[in-house]
């Protein structure tokens, strides 16, 4: 796995954030934790970078632990859930189902990133 992005270097987080959703197969969620366990940083850290520069990525696949997404976004999500074929709730997507497989993740991301290393 690639190391975590050094303190202070926001636009590297996002970069990373970005290519970690970037990896995430059609019909899979993961949790912000997932996703800051993955990157090496903070669940807040992945929402930010989200807030910000999520509009740029399948945003509807990064969900809360419990499969929640903030109320302003349920409804465009849900979409997406539908044509993905991913199963909701009223508050959320059932991530029990739907989650994707880590290691997988772990192991695309990590060449997405090496790739964007070399591409430097």
């Amino acid at each position: 796995m690639p190391p975590p992005a050094r303190p202070g270097t926001f636009d590297v987080l996002a970069e990373r954030v970005l290519q970690a959703v970037e990896q995430l197969p059609r019909g899979s969620v993961v949790s912000y934790g997932d996703l800051a366990e993955l990157v090496g940083t903070t669940p807040r850290m992945v929402g930010a970078v989200m807030s910000q520069f999520g509009s740029e990525v399948a945003w509807w696949r990064v969900v809360g632990h419990d499969g929640r997404l903030p109320a302003h976004l349920l409804d465009r999500a849900r979409r997406h859930w539908a044509d993905e074929s991913i199963a909701s709730t009223e508050k959320g997507c059932r991530i029990e189902r739907h989650r994707a497989d880590l290691d997988e993740l772990a192991e695309r991301y990590a060449e997405a990133v090496d790739q964007l290393d070399r591409d430097r």
